[in-house]
């Protein structure tokens, strides 16, 4: 049995967390599962959006599946993701974004793999004002060969495990040539360890405009922590959006996963949201956990799901869209009928 950490999360988290668990469960995988508050539930239970009990279920259990969680913007307490990635030293920040069926989405067939550092750089927390009138503030950046070597090592690991056949190194070492010239330093290092990969490395700007002409030219995608903030909400664009756009944090001691999407608050509790995201996320947390024919189960029913196109939700089919709870009995049929 697998003792997993879950925390709902705010807003539609809860619900799409349920719609989760339900399916996880009829894969027959056995879980126990341990909710934990975090977030505005964390304030409202423990007066601190990230609990000491909630840090300690995740170190106990090393894994947790996690509902998005409320960040105010420029105010209030920092981001909880951000803190629970450098409290367990989640140094991946794994994203896919794979194609579905009758996904209303610019592209068909796109199969991408992002890997984002998520522990240095610009989301590490370094940043203050400069003077006593608050009219300016810092933000430092630092980028450590230690940091880029296990994020780079990683995507390739990655490649040659799954059978992928390139790695694009995303940077911009022309003009931050000490910082961006560091990671690319080091990707190359890397590489050269793993000749049956092709490895090419492409400057952001450009990286950003190429994935948009023409994604299907990239496969494994590797970069610093901002940059890959950002293409990889790009690359969720791709294949009709976040609600789509699973994710995990992994560390050499936890792992979490979660949907990267917000806790859109102004549909909460109204059963309309596509919980198609952190249910993706469950199926590379069974994965994770050594259980490859319960995630594949999961994979395969969201395909034919969406495939048959007639059991939908709103986001997806605003004619004759259903529920999250009627969208998630759907699936657990078809999971059911997995062999």
């Amino acid at each position: 049995m697998h003792a997993i950490t879950v925390i709902p999360g705010d807003g539609i988290g809860p619900s799409i967390v349920e719609a989760a668990r339900r399916v996880i469960d009829a894969t027959g995988v056995e879980i126990s599962w341990e909710e934990m508050p975090a977030g505005l539930s964390g304030i409202e239970q423990y007066k601190d959006p990230l609990p000491e009990e909630t840090v300690e279920s995740i170190r106990r259990n090393k894994t947790a599946l996690k509902g998005p969680l409320t960040t105010q913007l420029g105010k209030g307490f920092r981001s909880v993701n951000v803190a629970l990635r450098k409290e367990f030293d989640l140094y991946i920040n794994l994203r896919p974004a794979k194609s579905f069926p009758n996904v209303p989405s610019r592209y068909s067939d796109i199969d991408l793999v992002m890997f984002r550092e998520n522990i240095e750089e610009f989301y590490s927390g370094i940043e203050h004002y400069i003077d006593a009138q608050k009219s300016a503030a810092e933000t430092i950046g630092i980028v450590t060969r230690f940091g880029s070597e296990r994020i780079v090592r990683a995507a390739f690991e990655y490649a040659r495990e799954n059978g992928r056949k390139k790695v694009t190194v995303v940077h911009k070492a022309n003009i931050m040539k000490y910082s961006g010239g560091l990671f690319l330093d080091v990707a190359r290092e890397v590489a050269a360890g793993f000749p049956e990969i092709v490895c090419q490395d492409v400057i952001v700007d450009n990286m950003a405009m190429q994935l948009v002409l023409n994604p299907h030219q990239y496969d494994v995608i590797v970069t610093t922590n901002l940059f890959g903030d950002i293409l990889s909400d790009l690359c969720s664009g791709l294949v009709g959006g976040l609600g789509l756009a699973p994710g995990a944090n992994i560390g050499a001691n936890a792992a979490i996963f979660e949907a990267v999407h917000g806790s859109a608050p102004d549909i909460a509790g109204k059963n309309l949201a596509n919980p198609c995201a952190i249910i993706l996320a469950g199926a590379m947390m069974l994965r994770h956990l050594g259980e490859p024919a319960a995630a594949h189960k999961i994979y395969t029913a969201i395909e034919q799901t969406l495939g048959e196109g007639k059991y939908v939700t709103k986001d997806i089919n605003k004619v004759s869209g259903i529920g999250t709870r009627e969208f998630t009995d759907v699936l657990i049929q078809h999971v059911l009928a997995a062999k």
